[in-house]
This record gives structure tokens, C-alpha cells and sequence, in this order.
């Protein structure tokens, strides 16, 4: 069996919970990878083999990412299109997409038996249409849509080729299920369960008496047109990193992604225990 560490040692407590990490997978005789930028902090650690993070994705069978959400999301994309499975470990805040806790990693020695189980998470393609071509981005948790001077903004949506409604807010928020605790939680929508398929849409700051979030179909194909008259642009951004910009009149199409990514849960904690265990007690 071949595991990979993907790491942030920004967040506290990382390098140790990943030299920790190393030292179980080891004894369970795992082959445990890093990428060669991490020679320094795995220097003194025998067996370890030094590669690109890229090249691990495609040939581990299970990449363990230490640090926060935005930590596991970034590896997350790295996993897109292969069969390699992702296990957070939180060494950050709230760390809803984790799997594990820093104080938990005895539960690690379970990846060898197989004692685990695997939650199919669901993503979102969306599509810009460029003079150059199409480029296609893929989200495990948003895709939102706000002005890049945060002034309202006019937008159009569509299911299919049905007209959904008429806009004006600060912006939109296309999610999952894993990124309704995330920003759309935040923007007053509702909690989903990851294992769920369907797209969630909820508005940012709508200028209405009356708004709710909707829910689609994952079969669904949503458009959403910019249609604020003004110099300004409807800034897009792909979980939380910004892509690009979309002028009056120009398009978005957001689907179903093509590929699920694979979480494991070691620890067989419902995701509403997790969820209350971190939002319903003061973050410290």
C-alpha cells in the first residue's frame, strides 16, 4: 500500500502531526511519499521516497492532507479524475471535510485492514466560454459569482433552458453538498449532507423582500448570464481562488462535475455529529 503526505505547514502544529503521521504509516508497513520540498522536515525518516505531489496522486492509492479545508480542497484537485482516495487530517480551525483530528492518528493503523468507509463527494464543472476555446473548471465546494468592486449586480439564471429568475444582489453561489457548510452556510443557506447529490444556489446579499436558496437536480445544467449595465465585471471564483471575469452578456455553465472525489471517514462519525461538534461551541 502507497500513501502520500500532502501537508501545510503553515498551519499550526502540521510538522509534527505529519512527522507523527509518517512514523504510523511506517510501522504499518505503508510506503509513505512526500515531495521532495519537504526533504528537509523528512531528512531523518527511513523509507521515505521524495516525489512530486502530481505523480503521487496518480500512483498512491491514498493521499492524506494535513492542514485546514483550504489544504484539502487544494489536494482534492489534485485527486480529480484519478481512483486515489483523500483523507483530511484537521491541524486548522473548523475543518468540517476532515476525516480525522490531530489527536485521533492511532486510528490510522485501520487504512492496512481496510476499516474504513468511502463518502463519494460530488463536484461542479463549470464552463467559460472563451474565443479561444472552452475552459472548463472543477469546484468540490463552490463556484460564486459577486462584483469584483462588490456593487450589486444584474445576473440572469437558467435550468436547462428554463428561465429560473431575474437577479439583483451582491452575488450567486453554485455549491455542493460538501460546500454547504462552507461559504453558502455562511450566506444563510441550507445544510446538506456530503453524500447527497444536487446543486444548492443561494443568492449573496439579495436587494428582495423575499429570498431563499434552491435547490437543482445534479442532473441539472444551470446558466447564469451577467447582465449589470455598467463597466463593471462579475468576478468568478472556483473555491475560493479567482479565474477569471465575466463582462455584460457573457456566460457560465455549471453541471454536474464529471468526477467524484473519494473521502475516507476512519473514525465512523456521522456527519451531524461533526457538524455539531464544531459549530455549536465557540471557535477558538
Amino acid at each position: 500500500m502507497k500513501a502520500a503526505l500532502y501537508p501545510n505547514f503553515q498551519k499550526k502544529n502540521a510538522l509534527p502531526c505529519a512527522r507523527e503521521v509518517c512514523d504510523i504509516l511506517c510501522r504499518e508497513e505503508i510506503q509513505v511519499c512526500v515531495s521532495a520540498d519537504f526533504r528537509e522536515e523528512f531528512s531523518d525518516k527511513p523509507g521515505i521516497l521524495f516525489e512530486d505531489i502530481e505523480e503521487s496522486a496518480k500512483t498512491a492509492d491514498i493521499v492524506i492532507a494535513i492542514g485546514g479545508d483550504g489544504t484539502i480542497l487544494r489536494c482534492a484537485k489534485l485527486l480529480t479524475g484519478t481512483d486515489t482516495k483523500l483523507l483530511g487530517i484537521n491541524t486548522g480551525t473548523l475543518g468540517f471535510m476532515a476525516g480525522l483530528e490531530a489527536d485521533q492518528l492511532d486510528k490510522l493503523s485501520l487504512l492496512k485492514k481496510g476499516g474504513y468507509e468511502i463518502s463519494d463527494r460530488m463536484t461542479l464543472d463549470v464552463v467559460f466560454h472563451r474565443e479561444t476555446g472552452d475552459v472548463i473548471y472543477t469546484a468540490l465546494n463552490e463556484v460564486s459569482a459577486r462584483s469584483g468592486s462588490f456593487r450589486i449586480c444584474d445576473f440572469e439564471v437558467y435550468s436547462d433552458s428554463y428561465l429560473v429568475g431575474r437577479y439583483r444582489a451582491d452575488g450567486v453561489l453554485f455549491s455542493t453538498p460538501s460546500g454547504s457548510t462552507a461559504y453558502a452556510l455562511s450566506a444563510g443557506g441550507p445544510v446538506i449532507e456530503p453524500d447527497l447529490e444536487c446543486i444548492e444556489m443561494t443568492l449573496i446579499c439579495p436587494h428582495s423582500l423575499f429570498s431563499r436558496a434552491t435547490m437543482f437536480a445534479a442532473g441539472r445544467k444551470l446558466r447564469l448570464t451577467d447582465k449589470t449595465h455598467s463597466s463593471e465585471s462579475m468576478v468568478i471564483c472556483v473555491d475560493g481562488e479567482l479565474y477569471f471575469q465575466l463582462h455584460e452578456n457573457e456566460s457560465i455553465e455549471i453541471s454536474r462535475g464529471q468526477h467524484n472525489i473519494k473521502f475516507v471517514n476512519l473514525i465512523g462519525n456521522s456527519f451531524h455529529e461533526s457538524l455539531c461538534r464544531k459549530l455549536c461551541k465557540p471557535i477558538k
